[in-house]
């Protein structure tokens, strides 16, 4: 399985502090079934240890030590990028911040809180750059949870949905965020799902345990959104052909007031 959003680099945002840390996350992912772990430090104004150009070096530091410690696992380069961010980023930094440092693709953080009425106009320029952005735990944003028309509209116009393993596989039944999350696999409309790991140890969810959750719902879709959509994405390909499943109309009800 691959994992498209885990902040793993050590030291320098909300993720391990040092590089043993790093190594004990990895450790944990990879004995749930993840093969490749892309490490996507936060890229916004409250993070200014995260230095774009720095990345790949200190991404093939953490390699090496996993190699070091018997960790079979590839990681791959990245970053949550903060669209207010983005707007001042120069254009090596953008670059720097894609998967692979391909130029192609880059996650998009969306805010916890309510969404700011520029957003989409945010969303826009990054696409208007040449970037297919994949937009990270929508499921999450009260905004979204109220209105997701405006999300579709952002899906419609080419961006792509991760969701997280943990609202998918929340036991809390109430949870909106698990409700949305459910329906927007349920729909055809998420394209991976990806765990948001910071550390290692806790209760989080894995991929493994959110294929799980969805094991009677969608079963197909599920896999195809740890294995041949993201692995698409860090080629910078088109996602291959979703496999077929029953559909079902989306269930969420908008949050009223």
């Amino acid at each position: 399985m691959i994992d498209l959003h885990v902040h793993v680099l050590p030291g320098i945002d909300d993720g391990p502090r040092d590089e043993a840390a790093a190594i004990d996350l990895v450790a944990e992912a990879v004995a749930t079934g993840v093969t490749t772990i892309a490490a996507t430090p936060h890229l916004r104004a409250d993070h200014p240890a995260v230095r774009p150009l720095e990345l790949a070096a200190r991404t093939a530091r953490l390699q090496a030590a996993l190699d070091s410690a018997g960790i079979a696992v590839e990681l791959v380069g990245g970053g949550e990028v903060d669209v207010r961010w983005a707007q001042q980023a120069g254009e090596d930094e953008l670059k720097a911040v894609s998967y692979g440092g391909r130029g192609r693709d880059v996650l998009t953080e969306v805010p916890y809180g309510e969404l700011m009425p520029q957003f989409e106009d945010f969303v826009f320029r990054l696409r208007a750059l040449g970037y297919r952005v994949l937009l990270a735990h929508p499921e999450r944003s009260p905004t979204f949870q109220r209105d997701v028309d405006r999300l579709l509209a952002l899906v419609g116009q080419g961006c792509l949905v991760q969701v997280t393993a943990s609202a998918l596989a929340s036991r809390t039944r109430g949870s909106r965020s698990r409700k949305l999350a459910i329906a927007l696999v349920r729909e055809g409309i998420a394209h991976v799902i990806a765990s948001d790991t910071h550390r290692s140890g806790g209760d989080r969810a894995s991929l493994a345990d959110a294929v799980e959750a969805l094991r009677r719902d969608a079963p197909l879709r599920a896999h195809w959104m740890v294995t041949e959509a993201p692995a698409a994405i860090l080629a910078g390909e088109p996602l291959p052909p979703a496999p077929a499943e029953r559909s079902r109309r989306i269930t969420f009800e908008p949050r009223r007031g």
